[in-house]
């Protein structure tokens, strides 16, 4: 079954940087374009950024545009998001997801940019 699991978040101040990745099982990964998306405390998921199977394009949310890049490695079933200049609007859990909606998330990661 598809699998995917999320980690990389964690503290950090406003204009840091962390790598969130995300490991694929249970279907053809390099096959598939795929998605970031985030949830923010109260609100519903926003998507974030996609990738395409082979790694380009690229599409962002106009928000992270020039901040975040989502990148990945299909040689080992990986995506990844750099996120860097985080501000304190980026707080929220991120999911890896195969489509705008995240569907066959994991169970996320959460990422709070706080000083």
């Amino acid at each position: 079954q598809v699998q995917l699991v999320e980690s990389g978040g964690g503290l950090v101040q406003p204009g840091g940087s962390l790598r969130l990745s995300c490991a694929a099982s249970g279907f053809s990964f390099s096959d598939n374009g795929m998605h970031w998306v985030r949830q923010a405390p109260g609100k519903g998921l926003e998507w974030v950024s996609a990738i395409s199977p082979e790694g380009m394009p690229t599409y962002y949310l106009d928000s992270v545009k020039g901040r975040f890049t989502i990148s990945r490695d299909n040689a080992k079933n990986m995506l990844y998001l750099q996120m860097s200049n985080l501000k304190s609007a980026d707080t929220a859990v991120y999911y890896c997801g195969r489509d705008r909606k995240g569907s066959g998330r994991g169970q996320g990661t959460q990422v709070t940019v706080s000083s």
